[in-house]
């Protein structure tokens, strides 16, 4: 398990939003897990602060991702309405919402309402062939199953993976023996 952090502060509320949701995409892309718990933190002022912190579990590994959405409107009300409407649009198909927050803010001058919501969700990955993984996605399954295997590479089949993937037995081979390595 490892913990991920993305902030940012700034004047702009869509700036704010557009940063965070662009850091954590990059982050957990490339991540193997899912987010086990997450927290939150919205704060209006001068400058809008959000911060969300990940729990990640190495166990399984689904979509995730951070959706943070804003909008206007004539109200407090109305304003966080049309932010969870865009927010929901976005959410994948099957999502589990690990955590969420939402906030409005009035500016003092203008009185022009906005609303923010938040969400962190997980969501199952789509099944493709074996054929069609990265050697990155087949070195860690094959990582995964050694790993349950104590790094026995005797209890794999070679011939076997060669065929799934669709690759050589020499990369079944070069693939272990890098796992190996880097264990």
């Amino acid at each position: 398990m490892r913990l991920l952090n993305f902030q940012h502060e700034s004047a702009s509320i869509e700036d704010c939003t557009s940063t965070v949701v662009e850091l954590s995409n990059k982050a957990l892309q490339s991540t193997h897990g899912f987010i086990s718990s997450a927290k939150i933190s919205l704060s209006f002022g001068a400058f809008m602060n959000l911060g969300v912190t990940v729990l990640i579990d190495d166990e399984k590994d689904m979509l995730k991702g951070i959706i943070a959405e804003h909008s206007t409107g004539k109200n407090r009300a109305d304003a966080l309405n049309k932010a969870l409407e865009i927010l929901n649009s976005k959410l994948p198909k099957n999502a589990e919402v690990v955590d969420f927050e939402v906030g409005t803010y009035v500016t003092p001058v203008t009185r022009r309402a906005y609303g923010v919501a938040v969400a962190v969700y997980n969501a199952p990955t789509e099944q493709k062939p074996f054929e069609e993984f990265t050697m990155e996605e087949r070195r860690r399954l094959i990582a995964r199953v050694l790993k349950e295997f104590n790094y026995n590479p005797k209890v794999l089949n070679i011939s076997e993976l060669a065929r799934m993937f669709g690759v050589s037995r020499d990369s079944i081979y070069y693939d272990i023996q890098q796992i190996l390595k880097e264990k």
